[in-house]
């Protein structure tokens, strides 16, 4: 087991030539490869830099690298556009599909037991280790899982062998592991590199896994003080090790100590991200943990069409909330998302075997210069005057004890990118992933109870309008038309 690359810090800022050299050095120290295939994030991951670490990799491997295929768990998959756009000009032929549906291989069963006593008595069922069939029947010697560490609600800290398991994974492994995170409770979960969905992959990873050739290629992301996105650090390794590395610096970057909760927060979900519920929830359950008792939480969801990205799933939402009051009519935008749904099952056999293919159809323009729009996107921002917070220390490990639950909460907007360079001068955008906490924030990736505190002041921006990929794929139809 090997640590190939860990670079990074608070202040860090890598170069493209930095990324390459870095990255290029670690795939010196893996050896000579033959076959390799790639496993980066989806689009709504775009901001994690995946795209170029991918790219880099097709520039050193060469017609060696044969397979891209997106970790897209349950998300549909990328247009061309939307290729283009995070892989610049890497060749479409060699992208893949993963349908969390079938083409599936269960390596093996993590015993319900162990489920059991993660969940802490909650839960007695078995969880599949699943994976896209490829990654064992293709003949790869190199796996390269490639993606960005930062807070997550469901799992602690994003990546590392989410990306297999739920990247590639199947429909039962996704579940399960889903609905473990919500019963043990994201107020636990969240920030923390060491939760019980983590430890769950964990054990899938040790004890079926350790055939497959898989080497994990990490980014940690933040604004430096100009606000502009850049890489903070790079982590490469085949083992945990590169994960907690990463995750001890994304704590460092993607975290913001609020001294006390939030009477009223607005939350603006960019319509080049957010197309559906299923995605805007987010708006929720990463500020939820930051708002004041009886709090107001506006959110401002103008791209938002559908209820989830699956027809199938959508269908069975719109089922349920018709068996729940059999007596209410839907709404107007229901009975138009019944029509989408409709209209996505007449269309599917236009999209080959992947119905998700289809569903790409109702949402033209489906791209633009997104990549452009983000280092010239236009803000009209409301600012929340800083709160200042000093904590005292309580002990050489500066852990202080979890006691009421109502003061442990913490806050994380995911989308967007993280950022801490002087905390004495932070601008906060709620568009990006934060994480603010007060009392007694867990922000120690590898504990359990005692969370170490930071010295924080603090200013958030709440996004009221920004340039989106889709007003400029508009715009050039309309110059093109």
């Amino acid at each position: 087991m090997s640590l190939f690359c860990a670079i990074g810090s608070e202040t860090t800022e890598l170069s493209p030539g930095d990324l390459q050299q870095a990255l290029f050095q670690a795939l010196d120290r893996l050896g000579e490869r033959q076959k390799v295939i790639a496993l980066p994030p989806d689009f709504t991951r775009y901001h994690s830099r995946a795209g170029d670490v991918t790219r880099l990799a097709w520039q050193y491997f060469g017609d060696r690298l044969t397979d891209v295929m997106p970790a897209l768990g349950t998300h549909v998959p990328l247009s061309d556009c939307e290729i283009t756009t995070m892989f610049g000009d890497m060749p479409r032929s060699l992208f893949r599909v993963h349908d969390w549906r079938s083409g599936l291989l269960t390596l093996g069963e993590v015993p319900a037991e162990f489920v059991h006593e993660q969940s802490e008595g909650k839960l007695n069922f078995s969880w599949p280790a699943q994976v896209n069939r490829l990654l064992v029947d293709g003949g790869f010697d190199l796996i390269l899982s490639i993606g960005q560490v930062v807070p997550h609600e469901v799992i602690g800290m994003a990546n590392y062998n989410k990306n297999i398991f739920v990247g590639t994974g199947g429909s039962a492994g996704i579940n399960r592991s889903h609905f473990l995170g919500a019963v043990y409770g994201m107020e636990r979960i969240m920030g923390r590199a060491d939760t019980p969905v983590r430890r769950v992959l964990n054990y899938a990873s040790d004890h079926f896994a350790k055939h497959l050739p898989i080497v994990y290629v990490l980014t940690v992301i933040g604004k430096n003080e100009a606000g502009r996105q850049v890489i903070r650090g790079l982590f490469a390794g085949d083992d945990i090790e590169c994960f907690e590395r990463a995750s001890e610096l994304s704590l460092k970057v993607n975290f913001v100590m609020l001294e006390r909760p939030l009477r009223k927060a607005v939350v603006f979900l960019d319509p080049a991200e957010f197309k559906t519920t299923w995605l805007g929830n987010k708006a929720v359950y990463r500020t939820r943990m930051a708002l004041a008792d009886g709090a107001e939480l506006i959110v401002l969801a103008p791209g938002v069409k559908e209820f989830g990205e699956d027809p199938a799933i959508v269908r069975a939402r719109i089922a349920g909330a018709q068996r729940q009051r059999p007596d209410a009519r839907p709404p107007e935008h229901v009975a138009q998302l019944v029509g989408a749904v409709r209209r996505i099952d007449v269309h599917q056999h236009d999209a080959g075997a992947n119905p998700r293919r289809a569903q790409r159809k109702n949402h033209l323009p489906e791209c633009g210069d997104w990549a452009s729009a983000e280092i010239g996107r236009r803000l009209d921002e409301v600012r929340i005057q800083p709160f200042e917070r000093r904590v005292q220390r309580q002990d050489h490990e500066r852990q202080v004890p979890v006691h009421q639950p109502e003061n442990d909460r913490a806050m994380v907007i995911e989308q967007g990118q993280r950022s801490v360079h002087q905390p004495q001068r932070l601008q906060r955008s709620i568009h990006e992933a934060r994480v603010a906490q007060q009392k007694d924030p867990g922000v120690d990736p590898h504990q359990k109870a005692g969370p170490e505190r930071q010295d924080d002041e603090v200013q958030v921006q709440v996004l009221l309008r920004a340039r989106t990929r889709d007003e400029q794929c508009q715009r050039k139809a309309e110059n093109q038309a």
